[in-house]
């Protein structure tokens, strides 16, 4: 096993063990996640739209404004999002980290075709990788919270489920696709270097902050 690999798996677990710990103790614990991940995220972000554009300070202020209001209210949803247990954020947050684990296994043991000229490592094998990790966990969770009245609503509609699923996957491989192209533009490889294996805290939730808004969206609906 690579040393690249071994720490990769190492910090995905290390941020299983927080992410568990904060989401199942107290609103507060992941009150100050979201807080903690919103700030970092905008640094790294706001690192790739300087290096983008340089000198021009009228665009570097025009993202980081827009890039601080939307952090912003992705700590506002993803509070509003919270219940005890904390079973509809468990769910959509799942499809996420199965889509990103699927899309790369899958693209590491398959490969082939190219998906986008963005980033040139995501191959279209890794991408229906993702689409079929992102249903496994929602399978899980309703056999675990069959009664619970936060998943209540797929109960009665398995193939609402799967399109839901289905949908949260895209979302989050396009959140993906959005900080490659800053990335490729920048002339980075990573948002930043906070993560052994992974690099920055913006490559490895870059999906997630797409998807909390979308999630919170289908809640309200639902």
């Amino acid at each position: 096993m690579s040393k690249n690999l071994s720490n990769r798996i190492l910090t995905s677990l290390i941020l299983l063990l927080i992410f568990l710990f904060s989401l199942f103790t107290h609103q507060i614990f992941w009150t100050f996640l979201l807080i903690l991940a919103a700030v970092l995220s905008f640094f790294e972000f706001n690192n790739l739209v300087k290096k983008k554009y340089k000198n021009k300070k009228n665009k570097i202020f025009i993202f980081n404004f827009f890039s601080f209001l939307y952090l912003t209210i992705f700590v506002f949803i993803g509070y509003d999002l919270y219940s005890s247990p904390p079973v509809g954020l468990l769910f959509f947050l799942s499809i996420c980290i199965f889509s990103d684990t699927g899309g790369y296994i899958v693209g590491k043991l398959i490969g082939g075709r190219k998906l986008t000229k963005i980033s040139p490592n995501k191959t279209l094998s890794g991408s229906i990788g993702s689409f079929l990790f992102s249903i496994i966990p929602a399978f899980i969770l309703l056999k675990i919270y069959k009664q619970t009245d936060s998943l209540m609503y797929f109960n009665e509609n398995i193939t609402l489920l799967i399109v839901t699923c289905l949908f949260l996957s895209f979302i989050c491989q396009l959140g993906d696709l959005f900080i490659s192209f800053f990335k490729r533009q920048a002339n980075l490889k990573d948002t930043g270097t906070l993560l052994p294996g992974h690099g920055g805290l913006l490559d490895r939730i870059d999906g997630i902050i797409f998807v909390v808004p979308v999630a919170f969206i289908i809640d309200k609906i639902l």
